[in-house]
């Protein structure tokens, strides 16, 4: 599960992705219409509207603000993680990770430790800021759609890896930032890029 991660606009190349969002016309249309700003710097939360990487119409790489949340099948509720494992074929999202692939930017992302108590019960414990060893921005990838107008995008989970499984029993599917274009790119198949997945991850209690 993911449903806090960081923004850190002093970081050079999260502040030049920040920045491009701020000067989109659709930012102006986002924040005229939801009353909700473009969040730029710290912790973000579900329903957040953030910068986020994918194609535009003529398939380059380009900076959307787009709201974290698709609305569910029952519109009671909000989405806000697919499950990686069976995105491709969930009606919620078997189209958008065919074709409407998404990188969400990011300095690090937030788990809490989960473990079960003496009763049985599961238990939230400590926070953790966590990103992949060796960088400085933590590339998340998911899934986006338009609803009424207005992109919104949902982050990808899967497994995690044996020292994360002993914080969470999910984690984010991250990937080097050289496999971005092929991620968000509508003709790639998601499935062979899954190899290339982030596991060497640092992590920091908060």
């Amino acid at each position: 599960m993911c449903t806090r991660y960081a923004l850190d606009i002093t970081q050079p190349e999260l502040k030049e992705i920040i920045d491009i969002a701020r000067s989109s016309r659709l930012t102006t249309k986002f924040v005229d219409t939801h009353a909700r700003p473009l969040v730029t710097d710290g912790e973000v939360r579900p329903t957040d509207i953030v910068p986020v990487i994918a194609p535009n119409s003529k398939g380059e790489k380009c900076v959307f603000p787009m709201q974290w949340g698709f609305t569910a099948r029952d519109n009671k509720r909000s989405l806000f993680n697919a499950r990686l494992e069976t995105a491709s074929e969930k009606p919620t999202f078997k189209d958008a990770f065919q074709s409407h692939r998404c990188i969400i930017p990011a300095a690090y992302y937030y788990e809490w430790e989960h473990f079960k108590s003496p009763d049985g019960k599961v238990k939230t414990g400590d926070k953790y800021a966590i990103q992949p060893a060796g960088c400085t921005v933590t590339w998340l990838c998911g899934l986006y759609r338009i609803e009424e107008g207005y992109p919104v995008f949902v982050i990808l989970t899967k497994d995690p890896t044996t020292e994360l499984a002993k914080i969470h029993d999910r984690m984010p599917l991250m990937l080097p930032k050289e496999k971005i274009n092929e991620w968000i790119n509508p003709s790639s198949n998601p499935v062979d890029l899954i190899q290339f997945a982030l596991s060497d991850m640092i992590t920091e209690k908060v």
